[in-house]
């Protein structure tokens, strides 16, 4: 009997590891990530014809490093960099600009560095490296914004007209003039085209601009961060040696047949990297290479120093940033 529920239990534990993942592990690096995402889906709903980039990393002089800039909305007529701030519980602002969020049914107060103040910091970085880049902003054009999406948010005392606290975005529709129609004002520029012609020029900076490499896994879950490396069997990685930041943009993966027990094969087909072009640079030319499914994607989520292993098996594609 005993030998029974051994051989039953390893039998358990090898289709686990298998044919089956750790989501519990999944939603824990991908659910802040997947917020940034829904925002930036609502706001390109809320403003027709705008364009949100995410997850951008600027260079910063001063630090001689990149900072994490979450979201940049553009639209025909400004641009805002924004933050995204999902906390839950209420929250206060203290003397110094910090924030004190208490959450009373976990019995738990955290206290953060003032959101505004580092979003406004970041609005000088971002002018810096798009001058840098030949595009000269007019005073007023780039604003900010500190949006605070979880339903669960509840402010005891008034916050800054920066902040857009959760009724504030609940309440936003596509058909409404809100807070952020006022943030710039035609006459700083001539007419509708010139309008039109910068914020053409903005998009072609900013598709270009350095970013989080993106890692997508089953249930449409997204995780930015910086690819490392894979980790497998000796032939599985030879397979997979042109995969390289500097030769390949784009990567997708399919489950595709079972050959021996407890032994799957995904086909991974992976954009070469086409730098005739601006934006996403996804080549035409796509190649493929078949390998084991249990072959690992070594990769640090954004703002961790944590080293985090996927399993190819639950991935369905990797964007990688110049």
């Amino acid at each position: 009997m005993i030998a029974e529920l051994i051989c039953g239990l390893v039998f358990y534990r090898i289709l686990k590891r298998f044919f089956f993942d750790d989501d519990a592990q999944l939603d824990l690096d991908s659910s802040r990530f997947n917020v940034l995402f829904a925002v930036a889906k609502r706001l390109e709903k809320l403003y027709v014809g705008s364009k949100v980039y995410v997850g951008l990393q600027i260079p910063d002089p001063d630090s001689a490093s990149r900072k994490n800039i979450d979201l940049v909305l553009v639209t025909n007529r400004e641009a805002t960099l924004i933050s995204v701030t999902n906390i839950s519980g209420f929250v206060s602002v203290d003397k110094d600009g910090n924030w004190v969020c208490t959450d009373r049914k976990n019995r738990r107060t955290e206290c953060l560095p003032d959101p505004v103040a580092e979003t406004e910091h970041l609005v000088s970085i971002l002018e810096g490296y798009l001058e840098q880049r030949g595009v000269a902003l007019p005073e007023g054009y780039l604003s900010y914004k500190v949006i605070c999406p979880n339903p669960n948010f509840c402010q005891s005392n008034p916050f800054p007209s920066e902040v857009i606290t959760y009724a504030q975005w609940a309440q936003l529709k596509p058909e409404q003039k809100s807070s952020y129609s006022g943030w710039i004002k035609d006459a700083l520029f001539r007419g509708k085209k010139s309008q039109e012609s910068f914020s053409e020029k903005l998009n072609s900076v900013l598709c270009t601009a350095p970013t989080c490499d993106r890692l997508e896994v089953k249930g449409n879950k997204c995780i930015l961060g910086e690819f490392l490396e894979f980790k497998g069997k000796q032939d599985d990685l030879q397979a997979l040696r042109k995969i390289k930041r500097s030769k390949v943009s784009h990567l997708t993966v399919q489950k595709t047949s079972m050959f021996a027990f407890a032994h799957t094969e995904v086909q991974v087909s992976f954009a070469l990297r086409d730098y005739r072009v601006e934006g996403p640079s996804w080549s035409s030319q796509w190649q493929e290479v078949d390998v084991r499914s249990s072959t690992e994607v070594v990769f640090r989520p954004q703002n961790s120093t944590r080293l985090c292993k996927y399993k190819l098996s639950t991935i369905t594609s990797i964007s990688l940033s110049v």
